[in-house]
């Protein structure tokens, strides 16, 4: 990993990285141009492409701002709503609420048409002309009905597809501006579903959910309506019958769908964890023949899944097939009533027959809202998610008032420093320590004394509990966070190479690198042999984690990316402690290279790398104990004497 100089441009993402010179997407050769006999058809192919317009997604470290400009602070943490995102795209939301109420008015002009056909067409007067003008208005109602509906497809649809690409870019960008410790804490298969189960269940809401649940909610506003100008007396009969039993069984089914829709979302993201986890650590579980436990783990972790969507599939077989009976219960109870009225001449059969079919309809919806509440439910479940999600708060926050770091000359400060990933236990106790511009020092100790946590805290990837990092005077939590980690450059003990080509792996910092800055470099810290070893060259694709190369042609790698950052203070954490002989002395040279004329902090395992630095500092749980070069520790005859004792004996073994 490495921070380095440049700005990040649109075209600086390609497969092939982001040199100027253009490669090919399969990471073959240049790109030599267009044949002239399918000039043509590209020239047609662009003209009909539709104009997205400039992509307006930004990055900032601020807490709280969004990736879009649209996509504020008001629409993260508790604030995320749907009726907000709707309310970003408000003319297409205004569009759809006019056509789902077109369709619920139009929709429903049947049975009052039906109604004036009986009486006043064929009861009453016998008029053909009223048939034909009611048959034909009739027709005319569900021209209107599908043209409507239509329409309000096509504006939902692409309504779910605004709202879904700015959700995405503001979560993505979110997930980018969290701390370190939220990556530790979470697993990746849960975070993935935020950007995937989630944010789809919201997309089939917004497209088809809300729509339908409006259509059918108004639907049956506009049939209460109508059934009161058919008989007040026998509506009022039908909602005593209906709403008091109706209304309870939808509470409890709001509450229970609710408990089991949390559980369905936390199921699958518990699925999607678990075989992200096997995935990544695919050779390990072959090495360790772990298959058969690791089948049965999974399966355990199905099986909670499919017992939570057991559970919402019981709530609606009780709720669905539940207000069904009621429906019928109710229409039979009130063919009995509505008859003898009839017979009373009360009401006309025409009306009769028009409450009837107002009263199917009626029904109708109250299904469908049932199956829509489920994508309401699990819309709603995903929502709460990403709300949580977006309610996380950056553990490296920038201040409002941050200013930019300028050009620094690296003299780096631990003013009284005191860290723990837990706060209430410190790994690091009251560290002051000076490291001057151009030095090199090197941190040693035993595993988990904090050395790492030091260089951590150095690149911000942490903030101190307490006390300050300096660099060059200037609390490095009160400037920018790009214009810090601009200057800065970290090489992991395990470097993360991209899917992409060498080039771009190399140019990861700096994607805008000429051709010439790419190769000076790669022959800087050693590489070239191996790039010439390559058929492609830098063009070469390497596979996912770099697991075509070896550890040392990976460690070069990001030591090439370091060196194209240029930055003015290196961490390198324990570079080469996983490397063979050989590897180890290609990278000292590199190291040679790489060091010079820069601050640079070194996370030494072997005592080899530590003796290059100016000066070394032991650290010996959480403290430092010893700082001074090597030959001047060695004659204090103390802790460092002591590990230098054991590691030249170790390597003296090694050797015979």
């Amino acid at each position: 990993m490495s921070f380095g100089g440049g700005t990040v441009s649109g075209g600086a993402f390609g497969r092939t990285g982001g040199s100027r010179a253009a490669a090919a997407p399969g990471g073959g050769l240049p790109f030599a141009g267009i044949p002239s006999e399918l000039q043509a058809g590209v020239d047609k192919l662009r003209a009909e492409e539709p104009d997205h317009g400039e992509p307006t997604a930004r990055f900032t470290y601020r807490a709280g701002a969004g990736a879009h400009p649209e996509a504020a602070s008001d629409e993260t943490g508790a604030h995320l709503t749907l009726r907000g995102l709707i309310f970003r795209h408000w003319r297409l939301g205004a569009a759809a609420a006019l056509l789902v109420m077109i369709v619920s008015i139009t929709n429903q002009a049947g049975p009052e048409l039906i109604k004036i056909g009986i009486d006043d067409g064929m009861s009453a007067h016998k008029s053909i002309a009223v048939v034909v003008l009611v048959t034909a208005i009739f027709l005319a109602a569900i021209v209107v009905t599908a043209l409507a509906q239509r329409a309000q497809t096509k504006v939902t649809g692409r309504l779910a597809a605004r709202v879904m690409n700015d959700l995405r870019v503001s979560v993505f960008t979110h997930l980018q501006r969290l701390g370190l410790d939220f990556y530790t804490g979470e697993q990746a298969g849960v975070i993935m579903t935020r950007m995937t189960s989630d944010i789809e269940n919201l997309q089939t809401l917004l497209q088809d959910g809300l729509a339908q649940f409006a259509v059918q909610g108004l639907t049956m506003v506009v049939i209460t309506a109508v059934l009161f100008t058919l008989n007040v007396e026998l509506t009022l009969i039908t909602l005593a019958l209906i709403v008091p039993a109706l209304t309870l069984a939808s509470l409890w089914f709001r509450a229970a769908s609710e408990r089991g829709y949390n559980r369905v979302r936390d199921g699958i993201a518990r699925v999607l964890a678990d075989l992200s986890e096997s995935l990544h650590g695919v050779r390990t579980v072959t090495a360790h023949n772990r298959q058969r436990h690791n089948v049965i783990h999974h399966r355990n972790v199905v099986g909670d899944y499919r017992a939570a969507n057991n559970y919402t599939a019981q709530i609606n077989a009780i709720y669905g097939p539940g207000t069904q009976l009621l429906g019928y219960l109710a229409q039979g109870a009130l063919l009995a009533i509505g008859g003898n009225m009839v017979l009373r001449h009360h009401l006309s059969i025409g009306a009769l027959i028009a409450f009837f079919l107002y009263l199917n309809r009626f029904f109708a919806p109250i299904q469908l809202l049932v199956a829509q509440y489920n994508t309401f439910q699990q819309g709603q479940s995903s929502l709460v998610k990403l709300r949580t999600l977006f309610a996380t708060a950056p553990s490296t926050p920038e201040d409002v008032a941050a200013t930019e770091l300028a050009p620094i000359e690296g003299e780096i400060v631990f003013d009284h420093v005191t860290f723990g990933y837990d706060p209430s236990v410190p790994v690091i106790r009251d560290i002051d320590l000076r490291i001057n511009a151009g030095e090199t020092v090197a941190f040693v100790g035993q595993t988990g004394a904090g050395k790492s946590t030091m260089a951590k805290l150095i690149t911000r990837f942490y903030d101190p509990t307490q006390g300050r990092i300096l660099i060059d005077g200037q609390d490095i939590s009160k400037v920018t966070v790009d214009s810090l980690r601009r200057q800065l450059g970290v090489v992991p003990q395990e470097p993360f190479l991209f899917a992409g080509s060498l080039r771009y792996n190399i140019a990861f910092a700096c994607p805008d690198a000429s051709e010439d800055e790419v190769w000076e470099a790669v022959r800087a810290v050693g590489l070239t042999d191996v790039v010439e070893r390559m058929q492609d060259g830098l063009e070469t694709v390497v596979h996912e984690r770099g697991q075509s190369l070896s550890s040392g042609e990976r460690q070069l790698i990001a030591l090439a990316r370091a060196f194209l950052a240029h930055p003015r203070v290196l961490v390198l954490d324990e570079a080469t402690s996983n490397l063979d002989l050989l590897s180890e002395q290609k990278i000292e040279a590199a190291l040679d290279i790489l060091l010079e004329a820069r601050t640079a902090v070194l996370i030494a395992h072997r005592l080899s790398t530590a003796m290059k630095a100016d000066r070394i500092v032991v650290v010996d749980r959480g403290r430092i104990v010893e700082v001074g070069p090597h030959a001047e520790l060695l004659a204090e005859h103390g802790r460092y004497a002591q590990m230098y004792e054991t590691w030249v004996s170790h390597s003296e073994r090694e050797a015979a």
